[in-house]
């Protein structure tokens, strides 16, 4: 019973923690946020994106935390051909919600792997 109002006690001393009871104080006193790390986040995008397509997530060329979650651009192996410089690659922009989790999908486009982009700097 006594254990009951020592918690009582202590919540009404920190009413911040009733809504992250699972939270600890950081330094400035404010409660430590629940979000998966950065690297995390691009850990489990690759992942859940690889198990979804069934194709290698080979590299993130953007990242970005947006309002509701992360954004990232996925490089993916769509085709392996030989020579490894005729491969078919395909950019997927790959949207997140605050936890990490996907939320959507879209190949945005398909190139070889040995050619570069046409845009050039300038405009030139």
């Amino acid at each position: 019973m006594s254990n009951t109002k020592n918690t009582s006690q202590s919540q009404a001393a920190r009413p911040h923690d009733r809504q992250h009871h699972d939270s600890h104080d950081s330094k400035d006193g404010n409660v430590a946020d629940d979000r998966p790390s950065p690297m995390e986040v691009l850990r489990n995008a690759r992942g859940q994106l690889e198990e979804l397509t069934g194709m290698a997530a080979e590299s993130v060329s953007s990242f970005e935390q947006t309002e509701d979650g992360w954004s990232l651009e996925v490089e993916v192996l769509e085709l392996e051909r030989v020579p490894d410089t005729m491969s078919l690659m395909a950019s997927y922009q790959v949207e997140l919600d605050g936890a990490g989790q996907l939320t959507g999908y879209r190949r945005v486009r398909r190139y070889e792997r040995g050619r570069a982009d046409a845009h050039r700097p300038g405009g030139r």
